[in-house]
């Protein structure tokens, strides 16, 4: 099983797991997180990352902003064998990793990169189908109705 952790701003990692955890409750536990604070030392906050890491065993790094600190940190990690760095975390993201985490690392990569891709869709409010009618319509097509 592959260890699934999230290494983002304070305090978005502890909120998705909070989430992971209303959705999936007997599976939030499988999700480490590690929040990093505006203030941080560095050295501190990789140890931290580091300790998170599986013994053996795949790891699943999810990081927030590309280029961020808690990324530049993951990054770090992804230097161990069996260990996969994505940025942009999302919550579709996270719960599509949960519940493929039995999977290979390399393919859980594809399906949390696609379920935080596919989660990501406008929302346009539009009346159903023939729900407005104009005026006219009552009078000239009373006979459908």
């Amino acid at each position: 099983m592959t260890a699934i952790i999230v290494i983002a701003h304070t305090p978005l990692a502890s909120a998705l797991r909070s989430c992971v955890a209303h959705v999936f409750p007997e599976d939030a536990h499988c999700v480490q997180v590690l929040d990093v604070p505006a203030t941080y030392h560095i050295d501190e906050v990789v140890a931290q990352a580091e300790a998170l890491l599986p013994k053996t065993g795949e790891a699943l790094v999810l990081t927030d902003i590309f280029g961020a600190t808690p990324a530049n940190v993951a990054s770090r990690l992804a230097s161990n064998s069996g260990c996969r760095v994505v940025a942009g975390v999302n919550l579709p993201m996270l719960l599509r990793a949960v519940c493929y985490r039995e999977q290979p690392v390399d393919q859980l990569v594809l399906k949390a990169v696609a379920g935080g891709t596919q989660g990501i869709m406008p929302i346009v409010l539009t009346a159903p189908h023939n729900q407005h009618k104009r005026n006219h319509d009552s009078q000239h097509n009373h006979h459908q109705q």
